[in-house]
């Protein structure tokens, strides 16, 4: 099979994925993400790289966020949100910055595809994505991939992310032109 037809493949699983993704949940988190003080996001490995792109959209949007570790990442506080991109939601580094967040008073949102993970079980959104991962100990959505590992879940991350993105654009009244206007200038 050709690499074209390897990324016919996959965008289909990833357009049969899509309809296990539950609107509500993914409304619950817009609506979280535009009643944060600060937003700090958090993930690691692909997720972590997924999660940074979103977090770098936010800033375009003119919204208060950060990811965590880097140097000019503020002090959490009370009205503050921590938004965990973690496949298996059990990532020990992951699961104990939720545990401070949450001791702290900060709301947690949680993208994974384990509805019964550590981290879920203290989150207060969760977003189920489908995919598939030896990682999981929950069990996950009863699916399959034609792809290693955790693909499928990182891909439709960075797709929901984006999903996200034009639904809170809509909400704020913001454009591509005004979103620009933040965009890094210094590269």
């Amino acid at each position: 099979m050709s690499v074209k037809e390897y990324t016919g493949k996959i965008l289909d699983e990833l357009t049969n994925n899509l309809r296990y993704t539950n609107d509500d949940a993914l409304s619950r988190l817009s609506a979280m993400l535009l009643e944060a003080n600060h937003i700090f996001t958090a993930g690691a490995g692909r997720s972590g790289v997924a999660i940074k792109a979103f977090t770098n959209r936010l800033m375009h949007l003119g919204l208060s966020v950060s990811s965590v570790g880097e140097i000019s990442s503020p002090h959490t506080k009370e009205g503050d949100l921590l938004l965990i991109g973690s496949g298996s939601g059990e990532t020990e580094s992951l699961a104990a910055m939720a545990q401070k967040a949450k001791r702290n008073g900060v709301k947690l949102a949680l993208i994974t595809m384990d509805e019964k993970s550590t981290i879920a079980k203290i989150a207060d959104a969760v977003v189920v994505l489908p995919g598939v991962s030896p990682k999981l100990k929950g069990g996950g959505m009863e699916i399959t991939s034609i792809q290693p590992m955790g693909s499928a879940f990182e891909q439709i991350c960075f797709l929901i992310y984006d999903g996200l993105v034009m639904e809170l654009m809509d909400c704020m009244g913001e454009t591509s032109d005004s979103m620009f206007k933040r965009h890094a200038d210094l590269e």
